[in-house]
């Protein structure tokens, strides 16, 4: 019986047309499952659902998800999380399965710049790096937390390079870390009142409960990780709450040594304040994809 299942062009080239065409016919999907972004459960029959195939160097994971959480796409992520996931996978399954397992398909890979480890509590930050030194490429570090845009707060991302980030090519030494983002359409603000517009074709993606990446339009069309998080990295239930809520999330960037890591949110916010008097701080509002 055919499903209401959604198969991503992206989704379908990973998969091949034959696989896609039998989950599509229902001979290879499953009547419920649990959604791979929000957790609860879900019905192929009934509902608009999204294939998501999370892609590692080995492994793939085919998931499924409520279309009203996250679109079909995907998720290159570490071999090790699809370990877990599996193993997870198995031991929920209660009759149908939540999701299917196969060999993964050739792909590009979806490379971070950061290395973080799972966040502590609000604001949840990846621990703090060493500066880089001369001729080593920077490291992407981020911060959660909630961001009063007066009298509302705004789940939100703060990142901040341990060094200077320039153009591809450029041996300057120069930071056009900023420069880099406003060409990309963030805007430098001068209020940290106001939410910023939000930015098209980016977006957050939230799956499985967790951060896992800040992603860009591609150039071939879709998505592809502008930031992917080393290990999907936990996010408090007040910061996830509010992003969904909003539908999005704010991400303000800065360079290197302009906020650093700041263990409670007013004092982030201090930081980032006076980050904005001095005129070094891009932001813009970004969709969310999952809750």
């Amino acid at each position: 019986m055919p499903r209401m299942l959604d198969v991503s062009d992206e989704v379908r080239s990973e998969i091949g047309d034959d696989e896609a065409d039998r989950l599509l016919g229902g001979d290879r999907a499953p009547d419920s499952y649990e959604c791979t972004s929000c957790r609860t459960p879900g019905d192929t029959h009934v509902e608009p659902t999204s294939t998501v195939l999370f892609v590692g160097e080995e492994t793939a994971v085919l998931a499924f998800a409520h279309a009203r959480c996250i679109p079909s796409q995907v998720v290159p992520v570490a071999e090790e999380q699809l370990v877990g996931a599996v193993r997870s996978i198995s031991q929920a399954q209660t009759g149908a399965p939540a999701a299917h397992a196969s060999p993964a398909m050739p792909s590009p890979a979806m490379h971070s710049p950061a290395m973080p480890t799972p966040l502590d509590p609000a604001p949840a930050t990846a621990p703090a790096a060493q500066p880089s030194a001369p001729g080593q490429a920077a490291i992407l570090g981020i911060t959660c937390g909630l961001v009063l845009h007066g009298k509302v707060g705004h789940a939100s991302l703060v990142v901040e390079p341990t060094g200077p980030v320039g153009r591809p090519g450029s041996t300057s030494g120069e930071d056009e870390f900023l420069d880099l983002l406003q060409d990309a359409g963030f805007q430098r603000i001068t209020d940290l009142d106001q939410t910023p517009d939000q930015l098209p074709g980016w977006s957050v993606l939230v799956a499985m409960g967790k951060l896992h990446a800040v992603l860009q339009p591609a150039a071939a069309g879709g998505s592809t990780g502008w930031w992917q998080a080393h290990q999907p990295l936990q996010v408090t239930d007040a910061w996830r709450m509010a992003a969904s809520q909003l539908s999005e999330v704010t991400m303000y960037a800065v360079p290197a040594g302009m906020v650093g890591r700041q263990p409670r949110e007013d004092l982030l916010r201090q930081a980032l304040e006076r980050a904005v008097a001095l005129g070094q701080v891009v932001a813009a509002s970004l969709p969310l994809a999952g809750t």
